[in-house]
């Protein structure tokens, strides 16, 4: 309304009407709540004015910032001569900063980037205050371009209680701090699921404190899970460091049967290739003709989970899907920033892969793996404890066609047996409130389910929601890892509407036949209301930020040592041996996080699978020896705390989860690669392993294997992790760790002398 009288300042009215917005929407919609007598309540018109404000300012502090940024803009068509790119490319392509005029990107380059968001939920931002308080309290970037949500660990049921009190003070006191436009009070919303829906764009790169980060992808977006720290440094900052990754493709054909959502296509995928297989360590991107047949809720699934096929990211291709689910959003800001990327015809993918979307059943993940994938016919008859519908994996799409199932069970007659758990909980606010307006709440109540308020519940099983010991469920959450839900609880995962189903009597049950009565033209115009804004847009190619020649500074190899003194770089210690894939939720069980200090998180580190490891380690079994995909899972940077704390020197495996292996350096523990088989076959339990830094070899039973060891990662070990660096180098720390003459970067005031080596051997 207000943007009819803006006088020819669209940006400054747009402003003015969220702020009139959130004065008056109600706290459960993370507003303000106030009301003048002619809206039914008492407060004054200054006091109406005042929330304004209150709710402006931090609008225009925003767009004060965004004034003094200088655009990247894309370019319409691919420059001569530049190598063929993945969608991950470009937008990393597109972000770079410092590259000269003739550089291009390929896999394994490392490069800087700026970062359009970052993300964080109560629970991460415990750990990130910690970072940000070492950093001397420096400030954000932007202060409209962090998403903090509340939402991990709180539930109306136990706000009382002193954790909970804690998390949510810490969250709120940063917000007021730095001016946050995007802070989320308590269950309004999943970290996710909003800013899926409001706030990421095509083209963006997005970091969050958060494994499943990478929902945002289902837009088109870059969006990468990492540590806390990791994520502090680009709020802080706005940069970052990656390495660039190989990608794979999954293409999608064909359209898939009435009933098939986003998480029985993930589980097809899961199924069919592994977890932590072909998409390990690399980009996932999801394209192909089928995608015309997926909503953008059911790439959000894809997205989501990619982070369980052990991708670092999920990025589905925009196109005019996508387009219409962003221009039906309300504020021009989160819309008008798109760039939408296409991968070339000549793009080289690492691995490319076809999936039939027509083939695919409704499928069940057995416990204890996302990847152990059975069809619901196969799995039915399995009895059950609880039924959990909810997550961030599972969005307002799922939700409505869960809904449908269960109303179309009541109408067949079917009775809900006695059961102790049944629990919905969406995703947020507004989706709970289409839910109400549809009717499907009540639905879900009349088939025996408790309806909670957004949050994580079941999933994590931190706060209200902890699933038994011995107690078998299933859920149409992410993950079913051994005591994911809860100590000793039993996870299996399904789509909401397979769960909806299993639920009348308690026993895993396929969903087709009821999905088969409900109204397909009437569930259409229900998800299809998005759909009445068009969805133009056009494909763009990446534009970096250049350098000038004058500005240009040589940067350091990818490999090789720093070239101090090694003679403390060298350690003998004994091993302790691990298999594959072991999590971080098997590392630091969430229920310690996050700890007082490392080494009280090395109290608790592997206490519910290996509880002898920390005594062994006072014993001098002091490295740890795994397998592939080391650190999966949650992206809890108090995985390698906890691991240091405990006494732990440095870790070997023949592979690292992409989150993990950005936490070990930042947090200054060593972790190397080795992939040599022969050394598995001596490194055994007990054996002795010396570990050369410097000259990058490792011996055990009198053989030697060479490793590599980026210098990025080496300076920040040997710096002491992010935070030294930070006090070092201040907002440049990333173009110092990949320059050859970082001291070029000292910030001011920092000492002129190279840090000596922060390694406790």
């Amino acid at each position: 309304m207000l943007l009819r009288y803006s006088l020819g300042r669209e940006v400054e009215a747009n402003a003015v009407e969220q702020a009139v917005r959130k004065a008056l929407d109600d706290d459960e919609l993370n507003g303000f709540g106030i009301r003048t007598a002619d809206l039914g309540g008492s407060d004054s018109t200054s006091t109406v004015g005042d929330a304004v404000i209150r709710a402006l300012t931090p609008l225009l502090n925003g767009l004060n910032i965004e004034d003094t940024q200088v655009p990247r803009i894309a370019l319409a068509s691919r420059p001569s001569g530049r190598r063929g790119m993945t969608i991950t490319e470009k937008i990393i392509y597109h972000n770079a900063i410092g590259l000269n005029k003739t550089d291009t990107i390929k896999p394994g380059d490392m490069v800087c980037v700026n970062v359009d968001w970052t993300l964080a939920s109560e629970l991460t931002w415990v750990v990130m205050d910690k970072t940000y308080s070492q950093m001397g309290n420096p400030g954000v970037r932007r202060n409209d371009r962090f998403w903090l949500a509340i939402e991990h660990t709180v539930d109306p049921r136990i706000m009382d209680k002193p954790l909970t009190k804690h998390l949510v003070e810490l969250s709120e006191n940063f917000a007021k701090e730095v001016d946050l436009v995007d802070f989320y009070r308590p269950n309004f919303t999943i970290l996710h699921t909003e800013f899926y829906r409001e706030r990421a764009q095509p083209g963006q790169l997005i970091i969050g404190a958060d494994s499943h980060s990478c929902s945002a992808g289902a837009v088109g977006a870059l969006a990468m899970g990492m540590g806390a720290a990791d994520v502090v440094m680009p709020l802080v900052t706005g940069e970052t460091w990656l390495m660039v990754p190989e990608t794979v493709e999954i293409r999608f054909v064909n359209k898939p049967q009435f009933g098939i959502g986003g998480k029985d296509i993930i589980l097809e995928v899961l199924g069919k290739f592994g977890r932590n297989t072909v998409a390990f360590e690399r980009s996932v991107e999801y394209t192909g003709p089928g995608l015309k047949y997926m909503s953008c809720d059911v790439r959000f699934a894809c997205s989501n989970m990619a982070t369980e096929f052990g991708g670092i990211a999920g990025v589905c291709e925009a196109d005019e899907i996508t387009a219409a689910y962003i221009a039906h959003r309300k504020s021009p800001e989160h819309k008008n920033k798109s760039m939408y990327f296409k991968a070339d015809e000549d793009a080289q993918y690492a691995a490319s892969y076809t999936v039939d979307l027509s083939q695919i059943k409704p499928l069940v993940a057995l416990n204890p793996s996302p990847d152990n994938v059975v069809p619901a016919t196969e799995a039915a008859g399995l009895k059950l404890d609880g039924v959990f519908i909810g997550a961030c994996t599972t969005g307002e799409e799922d939700l409505i066609m869960a809904g449908l199932v269960l109303e179309a069970g009541l109408k067949k007659g079917l009775v809900p047996v006695n059961a102790k758990h049944r629990r919905v909980t969406p995703g947020s606010v507004p989706i709970l409130a289409k839910l109400r307006r549809l009717g499907l709440i009540d639905v879900y109540q009349k088939a025996g389910f408790t309806i909670g308020a957004p949050g994580c519940s079941y999933c994590l099983g931190v706060a209200a929601d902890i699933a038994g010991e011995g107690e078998v469920w299933l859920s149409s959450q992410n993950r079913n890892f051994k005591n994911r839900m809860g100590p000793g609880s039993i996870a299996n995962l399904s789509s909401a509407a397979t769960v909806a189903a299993s639920s009348f009597n308690m026993t895993v049950t396929d969903p087709t036949e009821l999905v088969n009565m409900i109204d397909q033209d009437r569930y259409h115009k229900i998800m299809n209301e998005w759909l009445d804004k068009p969805g133009d847009f056009v494909y763009s190619e990446p534009n970096p930020t250049f350098v000038s020649e004058s500005e240009q500074i040589a940067k350091g190899s990818a490999t090789g040592s720093s070239g101090q003194s090694g003679e403390q770089n060298i350690i003998s210690v004994l091993v302790q041996r691990f298999e594959d894939n072991v999590d971080t939720d098997a590392i630091i069980p969430a229920q310690f996080m996050p700890g007082v200090s490392d080494e009280d998180l090395g109290t608790h580190v592997f206490q519910h699978v290996r509880p002898e490891f920390r005594e062994k380690v006072k014993q001098g079994y002091t490295i740890v020896v795994a397998g592939i995909g080391f650190g999966s899972g949650s992206s809890r940077e108090e995985a390698p705390r906890a691991l240091k704390g405990s006494g732990i020197k440095a870790v070997i495996a023949k592979s690292y989860a992409f989150i993990y292996s950005r936490n070990q350096p930042n947090m200054a523990l060593l972790g190397i690669i080795l992939k040599d088989e022969r050394f598995y076959e001596l490194a055994q339990e007990g054996s002795t392993v010396n570990v050369n830094l410097e000259g990058r070899v490792v011996e055990c039973g009198g053989e030697k294997f060479s490793f590599n060891l980026s210098l990025m990662e080496e300076r920040l070990i040997n710096g002491g992790g992010v935070t030294e660096m930070y006090k070092k180098y201040g907002n440049q720390l990333f173009r110092a760790a990949i320059s050859a003459n970082p001291d070029a970067f000292l910030s001011k005031g920092a000492c002129e002398d190279t840090a000596k080596s922060q390694l406790s051997w």
